[in-house]
């Protein structure tokens, strides 16, 4: 009878950390979609040169950073996923929103300080868990590049 209960209290947990958790995400791809058409202005680039028109400009590091945490669902997908080996397909959503989302709080840091484009785009990420035998718990991603701001 006990093993029962538990197993209900499991299925339970995983319906409601995949209801809330696809309901989430979706609504954070819904906002990431409606600021990156917002900023769609501003150039973010990976190239280490500026633009033609842009060697006059002031140069400044801006930054953005996001952390992002893993639902219940994907963290029981990803420990099947990883019995069997192969792609975690669970957390490729999880670190494409944190990359976005972090370029995103670059943009608006660049906008705020009048910045015409983004050049050097680089990406730092790093695993954020209180216990490594849990699994990954969340994701911080730092993206970081050089704001070219006219004089």
């Amino acid at each position: 009878m006990d093993v029962i209960i538990q197993l209900a209290v499991f299925l339970t947990l995983l319906c409601l950390g995949y209801v809330f958790g696809s309901r989430t995400e979706h609504k954070h791809y819904e906002s990431i979609r409606e600021r990156e058409e917002q900023l769609r202005q501003l150039v973010v680039l990976t190239s280490r040169l500026p633009l033609a028109g842009q060697l006059n400009h002031e140069a400044r590091l801006v930054s953005g950073n996001v952390v992002i945490s893993v639902d219940f669902f994907k963290s029981v997908l990803a420990s099947l996923r990883n019995l069997v080996g192969g792609n975690v397909n669970a957390y490729e959503s999880l670190l494409d929103r944190a990359r976005r989302e972090a370029v995103l709080r670059l943009q608006a840091a660049a906008k705020e300080q009048g910045a015409e484009a983004v050049i050097n785009l680089k990406f730092e990420t790093s695993r954020v868990s209180g216990n490594a035998s849990q699994g990954l718990g969340s994701v911080e991603v730092l993206a970081y590049g050089t704001a070219m701001i006219p004089r």
